[in-house]
């Protein structure tokens, strides 16, 4: 048996590497070349005997990612986009839950199946997503952001639906208890989050192997014994993250990623591997159906949402088109309704392969959703109607001449806000996070709502009159705009933008900008000016040890933590 799981785990590695290549030489993504080698290895050759075992296994790489979303997510960081999230994803589940039941009865399923079939076209999978975002470095953008927190209220619903399909009732009684399991979870969680986890792993970070063993330990611990009570595994270690907030996050994840990598292979190998095409002329009718509620009808539902909650309709696009696919949660709830006699095989079948395809797609969807949207873009106006309200969302107290104007009121912008106001200097603050913009109008601080992508929004801004164009958007496409707007405007303005590679940073002085501000050197170059200023002078060290502490506790309160790890 050991022989046969090394032979196939083996083999899985070595196909998975060799395809994936391939997807690199021909600049594809890696997901849909992974889900390929378990077709090959799963339903055609038949060379994986440990299929079981394997789809164990690949539930660790749910486990691990999990994990570390928890522990890269600091929940006061989704204030800013708590409405949106509760209320936008509360709808969106119930919106998209009503319209697969209906359409699941009209095409001639069950009640009963009609309300698994709900379920699993509702959710969208936080496994393929956040990897995704990471890989994309856009976890911290305002979309991720928005598409994090849905994610994450999908997952609670997804729990409450599991934890009572598995009583096979529907009653009050399982609602409730499964509401008081996850009340007596989270209190507990929290707990031994402020009490025990602190002191805990302050002495686990005196050996870095020490700590990374008791990072794994707490993420299995809080598994194990959340599962026992009729929870997913993978629920258990997400809550494990969230609670595991000290100050070696950093070195956790860096030390979990590998196994999370390594799993989430296993994972997609098996997706590829439990496709079963026998019954494939029976369920191709609901499978198109099903697919194309997916790809058009979800994110259709999620960008109404996020244009009536004020949003641009860029960030509404983005976020729509993140979410076009089924949840792991929803594999979980047919193989749980298979088990239970809820489901046939051909519903589970079906359910496999929308999650493949769905998956395979969501893959080119965000790899490439620049390059949609500018595509597609003329034929969104139709959301700004729904975003009228926000669209003169401003506070601009009267003619204002040699101003700056500052796109992005991040960290960084943040930053470049406080200096302008010591010098005396006139600003705008522009950001497409319709409740930033009314926090800084309630501070009466000039602003203006919109995406400085739009062409209307950058002739409204009356760039003629200003000295100077501060761009902290990390959006190549944007910044290019900007300059050649900036500069048509005014010839003489300065113009400062944001780039995420060096590549990038020279195709901006290219365009015209007079600065680039690459985020991952300024650290570097903050420190070298320090070393000069201050060389082996302890005492002015200290003095701006002391400043810094100050400044920092300042961050701390207004919640400018550290930015989610990618």
């Amino acid at each position: 048996m050991a022989q046969n799981l090394f032979f196939d785990i083996g083999t899985i590695v070595i196909i998975s590497t060799l395809l994936a290549c391939v997807a690199k030489f021909l600049k594809q993504p890696l997901i849909p070349a992974y889900v390929i080698a378990g077709i090959i290895l799963g339903p055609y050759l038949g060379i994986i005997t440990s299929i079981d075992v394997i789809n164990n296994l690949s539930e660790i790489g749910i486990a691990f990612l999990l994990f570390i979303v928890g522990l890269e997510i600091d929940i006061r960081k989704l204030k800013d986009v708590g409405l949106i999230s509760s209320f936008g994803g509360v709808m969106q589940i119930a919106v998209m839950f009503v319209f697969a039941f209906i359409i699941s009865i009209l095409i001639g399923f069950f009640a009963a199946e009609a309300v698994y079939l709900g379920l699993i076209i509702a959710f969208s999978s936080t496994m393929v997503v956040v990897k995704l975002l990471s890989d994309k470095r856009e976890v911290d953008t305002l979309h991720g952001r928005i598409i994090i927190g849905i994610l994450l209220l999908q997952d609670i619903a997804a729990i409450l639906a599991l934890s009572i399909l598995s009583q096979g009732s529907f009653s009050a009684y399982s609602l409730l208890l499964s509401l008081s399991k996850g009340a007596v979870i989270i209190l507990l969680s929290l707990f031994a989050g402020k009490y025990l986890l602190p002191h805990l792993f302050k002495f686990a970070a005196s050996s870095q192997e020490l700590l990374f063993i008791a990072s794994a330990a707490l993420a299995f611990s809080f598994s194990i014994i959340i599962n026992s009570i009729g929870f997913s595994i993978a629920v258990g270690a997400f809550i494990a993250g969230i609670t595991l907030h000290v100050p070696y996050n950093a070195e956790i994840i860096g030390k979990v990623k590998p196994l999370r990598d390594f799993f989430s292979v296993l994972f997609f190998v098996s997706l590829g591997m439990q496709l079963s095409l026998k019954s494939f002329g029976t369920i191709i009718t609901p499978l198109l159906v099903f697919m194309a509620m997916l790809v058009l009808l979800k994110p259709l539902v999620v960008m109404l949402i996020c244009s009536f909650f004020g949003y641009s309709k860029r960030t509404s696009f983005l976020t729509s088109l993140s979410l076009a696919q089924i949840s792991e949660f929803s594999l979980i709830l047919a193989a749980q309704g298979l088990v239970l006699g809820h489901l046939s095989q051909d519903i589970f079948s079906m359910t496999i392969l929308l999650a493949v395809a769905s998956t395979v797609l969501t893959t080119y969807f965000i790899n490439y959703s620049g390059a949609i949207y500018q595509k597609i873009s003329p034929f969104l106006s139709l959301f700004e109607k729904l975003t009228s309200n926000y669209k003169y969302l401003e506070y601009i107290p009267g003619r204002m001449k040699n101003f700056v104007v500052i796109c992005g009121y991040n960290r960084i912008g943040y930053s470049i806000m406080r200096s302008l106001r010591k010098m005396k200097k006139a600003h705008i603050v522009v950001d497409f996070n319709p409740e930033i913009i009314k926090k800084l109008i309630s501070e009466k601080v000039p602003c203006l709502y919109g995406d400085v992508g739009d062409i209307e929004l950058l002739e409204r801004l009356n760039l003629k009159d200003s000295s100077m164009v501060i761009s902290t958007v990390p959006n190549k496409n944007d910044n290019l705009l900007l300059i050649h707007e900036a500069k048509k405007s005014n010839k003489k303005v300065i113009v400062f933008a944001t780039g995420s590679q060096i590549e990038e940073a020279l195709e901006l002085y290219d365009a015209g900008a007079d600065y680039v501000i690459l985020p991952h050197f300024l650290g570097g170059e903050h420190a070298s000016l320090i070393l000069e200023s201050f060389g082996s002078n302890l005492k002015k060290l200290l003095e701006n040890k002391i400043r810094h502490i100050e400044e920092l506790s300042k961050r701390h309160s207004i919640g400018h933590e550290h930015p989610m790890h990618g």
